[in-house]
């Protein structure tokens, strides 16, 4: 289902930089609507979208060799204002006749802070000090600027950091100006936005609120909706949504399979009970471990809880009667990472690239499938969702069956339900949760020698991940203090048994991903 989008918009044109979910994240917080597409994607189909800005984004190739992501020329002939951000700047460097080449000294190679100097009079720059710190990651070198371009900024080793031709609103910078090492990064962002773009700020949670309650009506009729209901902060905020469109044409069904935190199942039923809505819950522990019986592959256990889940939903449509719709709680990131175009698939997210091919509904609706997770929140918000609930971390699809490294079983979950618990319990008891964005017990694949009571064991690892992130999209691991660390410890060894080592990941996003499957 499409959501009519009246608002604003700028596309983010994807040449596979590691970015791109920051820099269109970074255009919503400025207040205005984007989505992120594909460099394949027609001109016509570009063009029909009424952008009043193209953002383009860094890659890993190289303008001048064979074969490299490039766009139709004629989209710098639509009068629509340019940026391009280090791969996306060369581009427009070599498309308008200036020369990319690689570079022939180190000194020509910037990789991570450096200290730049901008021209304050270019629009790109207004409002910022002479000098600040970029973050560099470029390994190629603009020996020519193409005609009616200016320098309008430099480091000691570059002379053309960043280039304009303002008379048709093109600008290119060499750096990455979304990330957070950046300085005033924002600002610039914001500049080629509203001072460039023309911009007005009329992307709002209340607004997109609105427009999806009447798009959803219209959709829906008289028809009988199906929701997935995980209790999680996107499942949640979506059959709020549907609540408040459709009233009791929506069924919630909370397929409880078995891969759940512990207790977890009987909180999401006590949450949703008192709701004005109808309340399945399905018991289907058995059902998914059998399916999931020796599969040790992520993508696979992804898949195969995707197409499980699709299955019990169709079943409790049919006890319901004729149900035309299922929504799922799709946002903007699964999609993202579950692949657009010839983006690079990250991983298949089990409500979009783990469905089936064949599903026995009219349609799938997906509402929040334009939003970020912090938009996800806000939408809450403006519903009236409690707080504990828009608040809630981040708890995958899958459930424990990406946090149990390796083949699947019940005495695995079993084990790890009991850590995370733990874990979970003496972080809130030292106030960390409220310094942590997501944290989380995984069962890993190994096994090591200890000893417990003068004894030989050879038992399961248990890794800690918490993290830190205002988006995840890039996230740092959490500094939890390390007396706190020594407790859970000692508790999960002392108190799970089958677990003789506790270790604590240390590693950001990226390189690696929230969660280790």
């Amino acid at each position: 289902m499409e959501y009519p989008v009246s608002h604003q918009t700028i596309l983010v044109i994807d040449f596979g930089g590691q970015y791109n979910q920051l820099i269109a994240r970074r255009v919503r917080e400025c207040g205005v609507y984007c989505e992120i597409k594909p460099y394949t994607t027609p001109l016509e189909t570009l063009r029909a979208m009424n952008p009043i800005g193209f953002i383009f984004t860094g890659g890993p190739n190289s303008v001048y060799e064979e074969g490299s992501p490039r766009v139709d020329p004629a989209l710098f002939t639509l009068g629509i204002p340019v940026l391009g951000i280090c791969y996306g700047c060369q581009l427009m460097a070599h498309t308008l006749g200036g020369q990319v080449t690689e570079a022939q000294d180190d000194a020509a190679r910037e990789y991570g802070k450096t200290k730049t100097y901008y021209d304050t009079n270019c629009r790109l720059f207004r409002g910022l000090p002479a000098e600040g710190v970029s973050w560099m990651s470029h390994g190629d070198y603009m020996a020519r600027v193409p005609e009616g371009f200016a320098l309008t900024a430099r480091s000691d080793a570059c002379p053309n950091v960043a280039i304009a031709d303002e008379s048709r609103g093109f600008y290119g910078v060499q750096y990455h100006p979304e990330v957070n090492h950046t300085e005033h990064g924002m600002t610039m962002i914001r500049n080629f936005l509203y001072d460039v773009c023309g911009a007005l700020g009329d992307w709002t949670m209340n607004d997109y609120m609105k427009t999806s309650i009447e798009a959803i009506r219209a959709k829906v009729g008289e028809g009988k909706v199906l929701l997935a209901l995980s209790g999680g902060v996107d499942s949640s905020v979506a059959a709020a949504l549907l609540a408040e469109a459709v009233g009791n044409q929506l069924t919630c069904v909370f397929v409880d399979h078995g891969l759940m935190r512990k207790d977890e199942g009987d909180e999401v039923e006590a949450a949703f009970r008192p709701w004005d809505v109808n309340f399945v819950r399905v018991n289907a522990e058995e059902r998914f471990l059998t399916k999931l019986a020796g599969v040790s592959e992520p993508e696979q256990k992804r898949k195969i809880i995707g197409e499980e889940f699709i299955r019990v939903f169709e079943e409790e449509g049919k006890k319901i009667g004729q149900v035309d719709y299922l929504v799922q709680g799709t946002i903007y990131p699964d999609v993202v990472e579950s692949g657009v175009g010839d983006a690079a698939v990250i991983k298949s997210h089990h409500n979009v690239g783990g469905l089936p091919d064949y599903v026995d509904f009219k349609e799938i609706i997906e509402p929040l499938r334009l939003l970020f997770k912090d938009e996800v929140r806000q939408l809450g918000r403006e519903l009236g969702l409690p707080e504990y609930l828009v608040t809630r971390q981040p708890f995958p699809g899958p459930g424990l069956a990406i946090r149990v490294i390796g083949d699947i079983t019940k005495e695995k979950l079993n084990i790890l339900r009991e850590a995370d618990a733990i874990f979970r319990d003496e972080i809130a008891r030292a106030g960390e949760d409220r310094n942590l964005n997501q944290y989380f017990a995984v069962l890993t694949n190994l096994r090591s020698v200890g000893v417990m009571g003068d004894g030989r064991t050879y038992d399961y690892a248990l890794a800690l991940r918490g993290v830190t992130t205002s988006d995840f999209m890039t996230a740092g691991w959490a500094r939890i203090p390390y007396d706190v660390l020594d407790k859970i410890s000692v508790r999960i060894v002392n108190e799970v048994p089958c677990i003789n080592r506790v270790l604590y990941d240390i590693t950001s996003k990226p390189p690696a991903t929230v969660e280790f499957e």
